[in-house]
């Protein structure tokens, strides 16, 4: 039984749907506990106070906002409650826009949105409605205390949120802080050929066929030192070659790019 990360309501004008938020993806990052060296014991943490190191209980833990360097304004749950949105349980649909309109570098983090039994009918129209439009819902939601827009768009009939950064929690960036002055413009036998490179790389995506190689590797190697057998260890691949002639580079990796895919061809 999967496990509700959050509950409530998704409004789209009158009409108001019981749903539950869900986890949509998990990282299977290979992650290391630290041990003592001499017997492997864990190493563990408490909570001290910087001022002094004593260790602080939990119960006289609270939480402070910094507004200057070291000064800070303290909040009660209470209070923190009362500033909470109305939205902290419900999703309230604001507008539809056009998915093209949204830069992904806006996306966070996606959830499945499930109905619950007795909104499944208004769950399955809204899904209906939206099926055939390339247009996703822009909401708001509030979870563990922070407020989150979020988008809401259909995937295989099942409702997809996914968390938005706001807009100024997107950094922007120039070239100047890499000392760059300004990018060179390429000649046009170079665009040609990159263009040439671009098509030839050019495949439907299958998900399927990517796969983490760092983390089969760790957990090979995992299995390897259970097993009792020595972990084998790979020699870095050297530098690659310093590009000089930029066509030319462009005009092998074209040819590259076909043979691979002919290989590919050949093998399904």
């Amino acid at each position: 039984m999967a496990r509700t990360l959050w509950k409530g309501t998704l409004s789209f004008g009158l009409v108001t749907i019981p749903v539950g938020l869900y986890t949509a993806t998990e990282d299977r990052s290979p992650s290391f506990n630290q041990l003592r060296a001499g017997d492997h014991s864990r190493i563990g943490y408490k909570r001290v106070a910087k001022a002094d190191d004593e260790e602080v209980a939990f119960d006289d833990i609270v939480k402070g906002y910094e507004y200057e360097r070291d000064r800070y304004v303290v909040f009660s749950k209470d209070e923190i409650d009362a500033l909470r949105p109305a939205s902290s349980r419900a999703i309230e649909i604001q507008q539809f826009v056009p998915l093209e309109q949204i830069d992904p570098i806006y996306f966070d983090r996606a959830y499945y949105l499930a109905p619950d039994p007795s909104g499944a009918k208004a769950y399955g129209l809204l899904a209906e409605a939206m099926a055939d439009s390339n247009a996703v819902a822009v909401c708001r939601i509030t979870m563990r205390d922070k407020e989150h827009l979020a988008t809401l768009r259909l995937r295989d009939a099942l409702f997809v949120l996914e968390t938005m950064h706001w807009p100024d929690e997107i950094r922007e960036f120039s070239l100047d802080e890499v000392d760059v002055d300004e990018i060179p413009e390429p000649r046009p036998a170079e665009v040609k050929m990159a263009r040439q490179l671009i098509a030839s790389l050019t495949e439907d995506f299958d998900p399927t066929a990517w796969t983490d190689e760092y983390r089969d590797k760790v957990l090979d190697a995992v299995q390897a030192k259970v097993d009792g057998s020595e972990v084998v260890v790979q020699a870095e691949e050297g530098e690659p070659a310093t590009v000089v002639d930029l066509m030319e580079a462009l005009r092998a990796s074209v040819d590259e790019a076909r043979s691979r895919r002919k290989e590919g061809s050949k093998a399904s």
